[in-house]
């Protein structure tokens, strides 16, 4: 039954699952909302059309996967809140980035034609692909050897997980593919091209993953010598009109309304990346206000009054989370992956035992058991690269340690240590942009481990920072949502959208001083750790990488 509220959808699409959820406009209550799982899932291993294995640093998707969330997790939401879709005036949507697809004119992705259903090339290239590090390699070389000016920009590294990279990849290793492709799509804009019918390419992920810098992405000059061939591809495959944030992208087609059981012609906001609309999700649209939205992985994104070069930073971007502020971006690739992994594959089977017996998660009994230590106890320290470096090394061939491990070591203590590993690395994101005029003067948490009491103090005691978490347990999709209001027209604009919608609880965790003490001691060993096999001293992690890869590919001739 109708209300007379406005209401708005937001919808974030996450590397497992999507999630949707109704908010009203006025106050930003959330009203109802649902998940849905990803049927295929993560593929890294086996392609499901062929069986065939894939190579070492793979991860594809199926994109409709995608189109399913719209189908069950919208309408679920709506029938979740008690709304009446009449009274939605918005929908939003967020995606991982950079997750890249590349499609025909018409936006049919590649893998869905019955050519290219075998071919690896033509599927979604998930954010964590990260096979494109050589092509990377050679993007960073011939950068810093003709001095091109959007290098620094981006830290003065451009990673494997974007869009140049990965498109390279496509181009020396699936000509087939590349030829056959009219256009390299962020899923952030596919998604947005389903809900209108019309493509709309987004500022954000144009300008963080797509190095469109100052009007202008990289010459075709700069990319005929990079690749012979490859000059043409700006051009051919990737320009495309921008959308603003918070700009109305087109009206919910017919199709997507009978999906979704929103009304027709409702607004669709342009599309966007899940980190960045968290910003105005937990109010932090102020420089100095640094956001990590911590989940599998973490994205730290913050405003700034100026332009700035910061070493290692993902980018930064005019406008990039917020019109009239440099927006910038860093991140950690593996974050959550790598606790998941460790109770996966590390965790004797008593402890499995002893959680079910007590009814709570191995993770729970890890982290229970890890608060009773005390700082240094366990005599580890570990590097969190278990997924490689994204800031601020960007070397996604780079491997996790744990040092000092004995035969007195217990899983709660490996645990904690990389708890505190993953705090140490956004430390050092943190230390970074500070030595570079960006200071960081608050950190507010995001995402699902925030509902981690030991992990929240740990990362306030390591970066010495009052902690704030979000309000909301499902902040990209309530930044969509806001994103979406905007759209729409219910708000002027997205830091009056935020503010009048937005939830955080400041300073909830405080560092403290003893432990701060004990962590700067322990920080010290991980950045001697850092620096020696991640910048050069010792490149035993990529020689390991490569025999790996070179292992692996035997095995699939």
């Amino acid at each position: 039954m109708s209300t007379g509220e406005s209401l708005v959808v937001g919808v974030d699409f996450g590397t497992l699952s999507g999630r949707a959820v109704v908010v009203r406009v006025r106050d930003g209550a959330e009203l109802g909302s649902a998940v849905s799982e990803y049927r295929h899932g993560v593929i890294d291993r086996i392609l499901p059309q062929t069986g065939h294995g894939l190579p070492p640093d793979w991860a594809l998707q199926v994109p409709s996967d995608y189109v399913d969330v719209l189908r069950t997790a919208v309408p679920e939401a709506i029938r979740a809140a008690g709304a009446d879709p009449a009274d939605v005036i918005g929908i939003g949507t967020d995606f991982t980035a950079c997750t890249m697809v590349p499609t025909t004119a018409e936006g049919t992705p590649l893998c869905e034609l019955p050519e290219f259903g075998g071919n690896p090339h033509a599927y979604v290239k998930l954010w964590r692909h990260h096979s494109a590090q050589p092509q990377a390699d050679r993007i960073n070389a011939l950068a810093r050897k003709r001095g091109e000016s959007w290098l620094p920009r981006y830290g003065g590294l451009i990673s494997s997980e974007w869009e140049f990279a990965k498109a390279l990849e496509v181009f020396e290793e699936a000509p087939e593919v590349y030829d056959r492709m009219r256009h390299w799509v962020e899923l952030a804009d596919w998604i947005v091209w389903q809900l209108t019918g019309t493509y709309v390419r987004n500022a954000c992920t144009a300008g963080y993953k797509g190095i469109l810098q100052d009007g202008r992405y990289p010459s075709a000059e700069f990319l005929e010598e990079l690749a012979p061939g490859f000059g043409s591809f700006v051009d051919d495959k990737l320009v495309h009109p921008l959308g603003a944030l918070g700009a109305k992208a087109g009206g919910l087609s017919a199709q997507a309304a009978e999906w979704t059981g929103l009304p027709e012609g409702i607004a669709v906001a342009v599309g966007n990346v899940d980190a960045h609309v968290t910003a105005p999700a937990v109010q932090a649209v102020e420089p100095g206000q640094m956001v990590a939205i911590m989940g599998t992985s973490t994205c730290h994104v913050m405003n700034g009054a100026e332009l700035r070069e910061v070493p290692g930073m993902c980018g930064v971007v005019d406008g990039g989370i917020v019109s009239g502020q440099w927006g910038y971006e860093a991140g950690q690739s593996g974050v959550g992956d790598i606790f998941a992994w460790f109770v996966e594959h590390g965790v004797p089977a008593s402890y499995v035992d002893d959680a079910r017996e007590a009814g709570i998660s191995v993770h729970e009994l890890l982290t229970r058991l890890a608060a009773t230590r005390e700082i240094g106890e366990h005599g580890l320290v570990a590097l969190d690269w278990h997924s490689g470096n994204r800031s601020v090394l960007v070397d996604h061939e780079l491997s996790g340690v744990v040092v000092g491990q004995t035969l007195a070591t217990r899983a709660e203590d490996t645990y904690r240590a990389l708890l505190e590993a993953t705090a140490f690395g956004t430390r050092t994101i943190i230390e970074t942009f500070d030595r570079a005029g960006v200071p960081v003067t608050e950190l507010i948490v995001a995402g699902g481990l925030v509902k981690n009491p030991l992990l929240m103090q740990i990362y306030a005691d390591v970066t010495n920072l009052p902690l704030s978490v979000a309000g909301s347990a499902q902040s990209p999709a309530l930044g969509s949502a806001i994103h979406a209001a905007v759209a729409a027209g219910a708000h002027p604009d997205v830091p009056a959208a935020a503010l009048a919608m937005g939830s955080v609880r400041r300073a909830v965790h405080r560092p403290i001083a003893e432990n701060v003490k004990a962590y700067d001691d322990l920080y010290a060993e991980y950045a001697a750790l850092h620096d020696y096999f991640g910048r050069g001293t010792n490149d035993v992690m990529h020689r390991l990488a490569a025999r790996r890869r070179a292992a692996r590919k035997g095995q699939h001739r």
